[in-house]
């Protein structure tokens, strides 16, 4: 066999990728249609849009919904921990308790609950805190108590509960149970194991399902508008029915809820990542550093020497 010295390089055929060119140019020429409806057709009316998108109405809407998806959240998060550890409970009694809580708030629509906090002084006039079945040391008038605000958070508060109940408890189950064993023979109680030992390593699988429950509780904030909560939809809506301009305001809200969504997928992506130290995974790329890779890096081929080495 002749020294491999003396091989030249074997010449080769780039794989032709007919099918993906195709698709890159019908995507190319329907996302230049898409463009092109958007700039000319004047029926958007995007002056109108961009007027009314920085308005003191529009950035005061802004903020009661994001606060909205913060409170409710928060009362999510915090309640559907609680209910996914006592649904774990060995007891019986408790674990029925998380069980039928979560099969009556996940299975009644979100609005249906929204408009029954709004209306619940319609069963309960007065609301009172004090002994049961005693004396009421504090009362108060439920129309003054709950106000649009206040029903609206609890109406999308416990709804996500439910949700983060399933959420929370999927990553309690995907620690083995060695973790929680080896944290008591070291002499931590239960509620010290699940605090430093199980919930940490569990935020790997229930971080990815909460920041999308997340962004969805940003969309769900619009059903507020059905009583009257002045959020970013509400806001358009009683801006367009004085000026019939419907479009260019439903467009506000759209740009808004994206810049937003924006926002929060950027959030999450970086506190994935965070958990996922340790674990034996870094999480995925961000698009920024997969496009930067890419162009910095370009593509290059290997080729195939006679000897059979790559160069």
């Amino acid at each position: 066999m002749a020294p491999a010295a003396h091989l030249e390089p074997l010449a080769y055929r780039p794989v032709r990728h007919v099918g993906r060119w195709v698709g890159v140019g019908a995507l190319a020429v329907v996302g230049a249609m898409l463009v092109n409806t958007l700039v000319s057709n004047p029926r958007y009316q995007w002056d109108v849009m961009w007027a009314n998108f920085t308005t003191a109405t529009t950035l005061g809407a802004l903020w009661v919904t994001v606060q909205l998806t913060v409170v409710s959240m928060a009362v999510g998060a915090m309640l559907g921990t609680l209910l996914a550890v006592m649904r774990l409970s060995p007891s019986p009694l408790v674990s029925s308790a998380s069980w039928t809580y979560v099969w009556v708030f996940r299975g009644t629509p979100v609005i249906v609950q929204i408009l029954f906090w709004n209306f619940v002084s319609a069963l309960y006039p007065q609301l009172s805190i004090g002994v049961p079945f005693g004396p009421e040391l504090l009362h108060g008038d439920a129309n003054q108590l709950i106000s649009p605000f206040t029903a609206a958070v609890l109406g999308l508060g416990l709804n996500e509960a439910a949700y983060m109940a399933e959420i929370v408890r999927a990553g309690l189950l995907s620690v083995g149970s060695g973790q929680t064993e080896a944290a008591l023979a070291l002499g931590l109680t239960r509620l010290q194991s699940l605090r430093r030992v199980v919930l940490p390593q569990a935020m790997r699988v229930i971080v990815p399902p909460t920041g999308n429950e997340m962004i969805s509780m940003l969309k769900t904030s619009s059903l507020a508008s059905v009583i009257a909560v002045t959020e970013l939809l509400y806001s358009v809506q009683i801006v367009y029915s004085r000026t019939f301009e419907q479009v260019p305001l439903l467009l506000v809200a759209v740009v808004w809820y994206l810049v937003l969504t924006t926002v929060l997928s950027i959030g999450q992506y970086y506190i994935e990542r965070h958990f996922a130290r340790g674990g034996g995974a870094t999480g995925a790329s961000s698009p920024w550093k997969v496009l930067r890779r890419s162009v910095g890096q370009g593509h290059v081929r290997p080729q195939l020497t006679g000897s059979g080495g790559l160069v």
